[in-house]
């Protein structure tokens, strides 16, 4: 579970990037997290993991305290950023053992980890090779796969699809159902409303700092009187800010 309670954050003295935000996003639910560009979502998901501290207000993973309690926060999530260019020299196999490392996972366990994930995401025949050598999918995958070694609860990713081919794509959406299935959270922004649309349980649509909806596709659908894609609500909705 991740809860936001009154999450304020600004960067000048006239506009707040995310302006007195609350939010919980559930055990066994996937939750989309949508907004234009600069409405406040890579802020949230910055405070969020501990990257950045809010002005005011608290936020809990699975009920661990991120400014009081962080190493225990911490342990909770895997977080997959934005950007995959991460510890570029570094070899896949030797990116994925640090990661381990930095979790406290067994070597046996390790092991059977790395072999599963580098199946799904056909990563088997490049993990000797240097990360700097892979394409941008390859890199976004690795990074994923270092996210889950340590099978975190909650998952936090931002924008994962990005570069990831249709099979990978579709192998991610897979395990991010497999894991809210098994009770277990799944917090991601996308730009793709399509995948949105289909794979969230629920949605929030932030702009300028503010939560404007919060709820399921049907539930937007009921409070517009509308039949409407998520796509066209949402540039409705964004477009009436």
């Amino acid at each position: 579970m991740i809860e936001l309670t009154d999450v304020t954050k600004s960067y000048n003295p006239t506009v707040k990037a995310v302006d007195d935000l609350t939010l919980t996003v559930r055990g066994g639910e996937i939750f989309g997290f949508l907004g234009p560009n600069g409405a406040g979502k890579t802020t949230t998901i910055k405070m969020m993991t501990g990257i950045a501290k809010p002005d005011k207000g608290t936020i809990r993973i699975n009920g661990r305290d991120i400014a009081s309690s962080p190493l225990e926060a911490k342990k909770q999530f895997g977080y997959v950023p934005d950007s995959p260019d991460l510890f570029l020299r570094l070899k896949g196999l030797e990116y994925l053992n640090f990661m381990a490392d930095m979790y406290d996972v067994p070597k046996e366990t390790r092991k059977e980890r790395i072999d599963g994930l580098a199946r799904r995401f056909d990563m088997s025949g490049a993990l000797s090779d240097p990360i700097q050598s892979y394409s941008h999918g390859m890199r976004q995958k690795i990074v994923i796969m270092g996210v889950l070694i340590h099978d975190p609860h909650v998952w936090i990713l931002d924008e994962p699809l990005t570069g990831l081919d249709p099979k990978s794509s579709y192998t991610l959406k897979e395990m991010m159902r497999e894991h809210a299935d098994a009770g277990k959270t799944v917090f991601f922004s996308t730009h793709v409303l399509e995948v949105a649309e289909k794979l969230c349980d629920r949605v929030a649509i932030i702009n300028k700092g503010v939560v404007l909806f919060c709820g399921t596709f049907k539930e937007m659908q009921e409070r517009f009187q509308s039949d409407m894609s998520l796509e066209k609500l949402f540039l409705e909705l964004t477009d009436d800010e």
